[in-house]
C-alpha cells in the first residue's frame, strides 16, 4: 500500500499554531498560504485541527478558502462536538472528519456519520498516553483527562462503529522531535483493518522511514514541515530510495 506524508495544521484565532506536548501554542504562519506550499511541495494530504473549538464560524470558513485553495484531500478535526458539527464541517468543505472526545462519549456518534457520509468520510482520532509498558489510555480535553480506556481495545471498537481510518496522536511524542512511538502505531495498525496514521515525534527523515516501514499507513507532522528543517519532497525521494512505497511528488 502506498504511504503518505501529512502536513498538519493546528488553527487558533485564525492563525497556524504549534507547541509541545499538546502545550506552549507559538503562531506560526497563515494556513491558507501554508497550506498551499504543502500541496506544491508534494503532501499527500492536509489535516487542519481546530485547537480551540470557539469561533467555529471563522473556522469553517478557513476551511472552505483552504479546500478552494488545494486540490489534494482535506481532513478536519477538532471542536466536532455532534453531529451538526461534522455535518457543517464535510458542508464547509472536509472531505473527512475526525473526532477525537465527543467519540468517546457519544460512541454512536460515529455510526451516525458513517452512515450519512460513508466511511471513508470517517477519522477516529485518538490522543494515546502511555501508562505502562506497551498499555496507553485515550485521553480527551486536548489531552488533560485520562478517560481510562484502553487505546487498542478503543481503536477496535471505533472501527467496529463505522470509522474508516485512525488518527493517533501520541501525547509523550508530540512536539518532541525524538521519533515516531513506534510501539504504539504498530500495535494499533496490527489491531485494525483500516489505515493508521502517525502523529507525534517527527524530527528527522529517519524517523518517517522507521514508522512507514512497518504497518503504519501515513505519517503526520507539523513543525518539522512549518519551520523547514525537513522539505516534503526531499523526504519523499529518500523514503523511495529507502523501498518505502510512497506517492511521487
Amino acid at each position: 500500500m502506498t504511504k503518505r506524508i501529512i502536513p498538519c495544521l493546528d488553527i487558533r484565532d485564525g492563525r497556524v499554531v504549534k507547541g509541545k506536548k499538546f502545550q506552549n501554542m507559538q503562531d506560526v504562519a497563515d494556513p491558507v498560504t501554508l497550506a498551499k506550499q504543502y500541496e506544491a511541495a508534494g503532501a499527500d494530504e492536509l489535516f487542519l485541527l481546530d485547537i480551540s473549538g470557539d469561533d467555529r464560524e471563522n473556522f469553517l470558513s478557513i476551511v472552505g478558502d483552504i479546500r478552494a485553495s488545494l486540490t489534494i484531500p482535506l481532513a478536519v478535526g477538532g471542536g466536532i462536538r455532534s453531529f451538526s458539527d461534522a455535518e457543517a464541517t464535510i458542508n464547509a468543505g472536509a472531505d473527512k472528519v475526525a473526532v477525537t472526545s465527543a467519540a468517546i462519549t457519544n460512541p454512536a456518534l460515529l455510526t451516525e456519520m458513517t452512515e450519512a457520509f460513508g466511511s471513508k468520510k470517517v477519522v477516529l482520532s485518538i490522543d494515546a498516553k502511555r501508562i505502562d509498558e506497551n498499555k496507553w489510555h485515550a485521553y480527551i480535553q486536548g489531552g488533560k483527562k485520562d478517560t481510562g480506556l484502553d487505546v487498542i481495545n478503543w481503536a477496535k471498537k471505533g472501527v467496529q462503529l463505522g470509522a474508516g481510518e485512525i488518527l493517533l496522536n501520541s501525547i509523550d511524542a508530540d512536539g518532541v522531535k525524538e521519533g515516531y512511538y513506534i510501539a504504539l502505531n504498530e500495535a494499533v495498525a496490527n489491531a485494525v483493518s483500516v489505515p493508521v496514521i502517525a502523529s507525534g515525534g517527527a524530527g528527522e527523515k529517519e524517523h518517517f522511514a522507521n514508522v512507514l516501514s512497518g504497518k503504519t499507513n501515513a505519517a503526520l507532522a507539523a513543525s518539522v514541515f512549518h519551520y523547514g528543517s525537513i522539505d516534503i519532497a526531499k523526504l519523499k525521494t529518500y523514503l523511495q530510495e529507502n523501498n518505502i512505497s510512497i506517492k511521487e511528488s
